[in-house]
């Protein structure tokens, strides 16, 4: 039976107490694991939604209480040991030591560490804020009064989003960025400029292609010699995964995140597997190469794949021989405006547009994305007809492409 193995007391822990943690727990017990669960977190929160905290929280429109995320009665019995970070594991004592000094043992092991924001590699500037938890939230908010100079380094997700926000408090916005164009990254250069400059018909300035070289107490000097000012700034340049913990284990590749096979075990270990933002496994949908996406559909889908393949080897039943092969989807809310999108655009060589005029100052929006002549994602940017016309092209995304012929 699942989870008899657990007589020893130790069942299995998941490390990391957000989305990819819940979600794993939940999983862990529809794979059939009735043995102890015990999610360790280095916040004192139970598991809360975080898109929130860079739009309807930070502008004051939804409360803090309103991101807890629902947990599904299966879990009622896990064990949560909130404000107890985990400092270092080792993986084939099957221990973990947590900052207090004290020893947990469990039977099988899930990474859910998540990501952490970069930060600046410089000293000094006006009051520094970044969006990853409840606090940082609410520290960001206290400064976001009409009239504030708020400087945004960064013009990816949370960059972008924190502008939209701030400027519709009325605060004047700098975007510094050195990409051409922002969000450039996730959606290509043609539905990126579209995104600029509805941002600027709303009064968002924007400094692309420019490096901040120092930071003074009234903003920031550029690589072009000239100054932003600035009441506070945000540091929005992208995150890191939390590896730290494993890295007293040998063998393990934690370049970016912590690399998995296509069934999420951490360097082949069959009791330890890794789900969510932390985890780089391959997609067969999109090649070889294994790869980390943050986005708030992943936890989801890696934590159902990783649970049935940690309670296969727990209890020595077969294991689904099917690799993880999720389909990212990301939105993001930006005034009234929607991004919308599914696959992998970022890994397009082409895109085409389907609907809308991108040099409009507003208007729905929808591109198609080709790998050679194969549609790998959707993106639309507008309102819900706009996200409609994205999710009728998700049934075309679903398909795994055909394998690479033997020679």
């Amino acid at each position: 039976m699942a989870g008899a193995s657990s007589a020893e007391g130790r069942g299995i822990a998941v490390v990391g107490a957000s989305l990819g943690g819940l979600r794993a727990a939940e999983q862990l017990r529809a794979a059939g694991w009735h043995g102890p669960i015990t999610v360790f977190g280095d916040e004192p929160h139970l598991p809360y939604n975080r898109p929130p905290l860079s739009k309807a929280v930070l502008a004051g429109c939804a409360p803090t209480s309103g991101t807890e995320l629902r947990r599904r009665p299966s879990v009622e019995n896990v064990e949560w040991r909130l404000g107890s970070a985990v400092a270092t594991a080792d993986l084939t004592a099957r221990t973990l030591t947590l900052t207090d000094g004290s020893v947990h043992m469990y039977e099988g092991l899930v990474a859910a560490t998540g990501v952490r924001p970069r930060r600046l590699p410089m000293p000094g500037g006006p009051p520094r804020h970044v969006v990853r938890t409840l606090e940082d939230s609410a520290a960001l908010a206290a400064g976001l009064a009409a009239g504030a100079r708020v400087l945004v380094i960064g013009s990816g997700f949370i960059g972008c989003e924190v502008a939209a926000t701030a400027r519709t408090a009325g605060c004047a916005v700098t975007v510094v960025a050195p990409e051409t164009e922002p969000m450039v990254l996730a959606l290509g250069p043609h539905l990126a400029r579209a995104l600029r400059l509805r941002h600027e018909a709303r009064g968002v300035r924007f400094r692309m292609g420019r490096l901040a070289t120092e930071l003074t107490p009234d903003g920031c000097v550029l690589n072009d010699g000239t100054e932003v000012r600035a009441d506070l700034l945000v540091e929005a340049i992208g995150s890191l995964p939390n590896t730290e913990w494993l890295a007293a284990t040998p063998g393990l590749d934690l370049t970016d995140g912590i690399l998995c096979d296509a069934h999420l075990r951490i360097g082949g270990i069959p009791h330890a597997v890794a789900v969510g933002d932390v985890a780089r496994f391959p997609n067969p949908r999109y090649g070889p190469v294994p790869r980390r996406v943050e986005h708030w559909s992943v936890p989801g889908d890696t934590a159902r794949h990783a649970a049935r393949t940690l309670v296969a080897a727990l209890t020595g039943t077969p294991r689904d021989p099917a690799p993880c092969a999720p389909l990212p989807s990301f939105w993001s809310d930006q005034y009234t405006l929607r991004l919308q999108s599914f696959g992998q655009p970022a890994l397009g060589d082409r895109c085409e547009l389907l609907e809308g005029d991108p040099d409009a100052p507003d208007g729905d929006l929808l591109y198609a994305y080709y790998q050679g002549p194969r549609l790998i994602g959707v993106a639309a940017l507008g309102g819900p007809a706009a996200t409609t016309a994205a999710a009728r092209h998700r049934p075309h995304l679903m398909t795994l492409p055909e394998p690479e012929p033997v020679t």
